[in-house]
């Protein structure tokens, strides 16, 4: 017996995309690439064939986005390449299948992390229904599991880096991962680090506003200005009284320069100097060394000239012409 079910004419047929789409790939998709996976999976439902040079005409998109637009579903896993053309993947059963891993015992590890699985459970809890209005889709846990274990992340921490991206408007994957590997660059893991790294930003950020504000720089510093002041502040320690010192010395320069700036601040780091006090006694010795340095050289240069004057009058005197002992006679 076959059975049989008539088929749709396209005006009352529609074309399914699973919740899992919204939840998980919608947000990275930019416009024209979605137009493209939309329309490929209307073509893939009829089981069409379409050129590449006839979907650009057809959606009105150049062929060249046309192009990025399928190596960008090929990456995100939402079309796979098959020698004939394209597959339109089952979006539901690829995340099944991701998340499907079988666990037929309990390891010692496993049993110790069980207190641990439930505080972050509630923080993934949290973040599921402060972020995602509670359809947070299930490759975010998989990410934020990993996350855990990678950058042994406190829970405070974690909910605290998707409040981070959702403020900025950017709750999506890449960033969240790029925020999560800076943070760990930094050796944060706990609340406290957190804490003292945003207070040092924020240092930073005032330090980027005073100095430009003193170098007569009214536009945005350069990426490679404000690394500049990042070393002095982050690495050498230093404030804005010693920075500032180091400022004040532009005014003997012509054209100043950050390299200059910078040159001045990090010999004085390799010298050791710690705070403003020792920079300006260093500062202070120096002028004195070049002070008597400038004295000695006005002695120097006044003996020479003594010296030269003494010699030219010997050859002066060596060389004048004696008196004929017949004029004397006349």
């Amino acid at each position: 017996m076959k059975l049989e079910q008539k088929e749709k004419s396209l005006l009352f047929s529609e074309t399914m995309l699973p919740d899992i789409f919204f939840s998980e790939y919608l947000s990275d998709l930019p416009g024209d690439y979605l137009k493209i996976y939309l329309y490929m999976v209307f073509l893939s439902k009829y089981h069409k064939e379409i050129k590449l040079n006839d979907l650009s005409k057809k959606l009105n998109i150049p062929l060249k986005i046309i192009n990025d637009g399928i190596k960008h579903l090929e990456q995100n896993d939402l079309i796979l390449k098959k020698t004939t053309g394209y597959i339109v993947i089952d979006l539901q059963e690829a995340t099944l299948r991701n998340l499907y891993t079988p666990n037929l015992t309990m390891s010692k590890e496993k049993v110790e992390q069980t207190s641990k699985n439930k505080s972050r459970a509630k923080a993934i809890e949290h973040i599921n229904n402060m972020y995602f209005q509670g359809i947070m889709g299930p490759s975010w846990y998989n990410d934020i599991d990993l996350w855990f274990k990678k950058y042994e992340f406190d829970e405070q921490v974690m909910i605290a880096l998707f409040d981070h991206c959702y403020l900025r408007g950017a709750l999506n994957r890449k960033y969240v991962q790029a925020v999560a590997e800076s943070w760990a660059s930094n050796k944060i893991k706990t609340w406290n680090e957190l804490d003292q790294y945003f207070e040092k930003r924020e240092n930073l950020n005032n330090y980027h506003k005073i100095i430009a504000k003193k170098l007569g720089k009214y536009g945005a510093l350069t990426e490679y200005e404000q690394a500049y002041i990042e070393n002095w502040v982050l690495n050498f320690g230093y404030d804005m009284s010693i920075i500032e010192i180091a400022l004040k010395r532009t005014t003997l320069k012509q054209n100043p320069t950050f390299e200059y700036i910078n040159h001045v601040i990090t010999d004085w780091h390799d010298r050791n100097l710690k705070t403003a006090n020792e920079v300006q006694a260093f500062l202070e010795q120096r002028k004195k060394q070049a002070k008597s340095a400038k004295e000695l050289k006005s002695k120097v240069n006044k003996t020479n000239y003594e010296q030269r004057t003494y010699d030219n009058l010997d050859f002066l005197y060596a060389n004048q012409p004696t008196e004929n002992k017949e004029d004397k006679k006349d």
